[in-house]
């Protein structure tokens, strides 16, 4: 699953309700994901016992997943 947006040129914009939406995804079993460069400061939000299940990958652009991923 994927949230967020894309401009044209591929930047990756900051996204709202990152908290809900990492533990979400914990209780869902993912172990990875990307959050935009913008949104690193909100990962202090996170309760400690979400974030050491998860790595966070933080993107500015999609050409960073796209290698990542593909």
């Amino acid at each position: 699953a994927m949230t967020g947006e894309i401009t044209l040129r591929g930047r990756v914009l900051g996204i709202g309700g990152l908290k809900e939406k990492v533990i979400g995804a914990h209780r869902a079993g993912i172990k990875t994901i990307f959050i935009p460069q913008e949104n690193l400061k909100d990962l202090d939000e996170i309760p400690d016992e979400v974030k050491k299940d998860i790595e966070f990958k933080t993107v500015s652009n999609y050409n960073e997943i796209f290698k990542i991923l593909f």
